[in-house]
């Protein structure tokens, strides 16, 4: 298990730092977890999971021709 901090969680994902704790406070985005008193990250495997589950439920506008 890996833990990522917020610059690489960012990297993944292409939302701000705002937009990544609204949408946790919503419950629509894996939790950070406390490292210490100052330090939090995220566990790879769950922003990995989430950025899958995005790709899976997506459906293409276009049609080819």
């Amino acid at each position: 298990m890996r833990i990522i901090d917020l610059l690489e969680v960012r990297k993944r994902v292409v939302y701000s730092k705002n937009h990544i704790y609204r949408l946790m406070r919503a419950g629509e985005f894996p939790r950070q977890v406390r490292l210490g008193p100052a330090r939090v990250g995220w566990v790879e495997d769950e922003i990995d999971e989430w950025i899958e589950q995005r790709v899976a439920a997506r459906t293409c506008p276009f049609k080819a021709a």
